[in-house]
């Protein structure tokens, strides 16, 4: 499944709306995916939201749509 996320790129400062990011990530669930960033990343992760059907058809198609993968 494909997932969204919303994140801070810094755990140190208080998050601000107009800092957030998101990215694209393949995972099991958002349990998996969480773990996996807190792994491979400092990113303070506000957000995460599966995707699929329309809405997922829909980020592909208007959104800077890129999955990212750790190693």
């Amino acid at each position: 499944m494909i997932f969204k996320v919303f994140y801070q790129e810094n755990k140190k400062f208080s998050p601000q709306r107009e800092k957030t990011k998101s990215l694209y990530i393949e995972g099991d669930d958002s349990i998996s995916v969480r773990r996996l960033l807190a792994k491979e990343t400092e990113y303070n992760v506000e957000l995460i939201t599966p995707l699929e059907g329309n809405h997922l058809e829909y980020e592909k198609e208007n959104a800077d749509f890129k999955l990212v993968e750790f190693n």
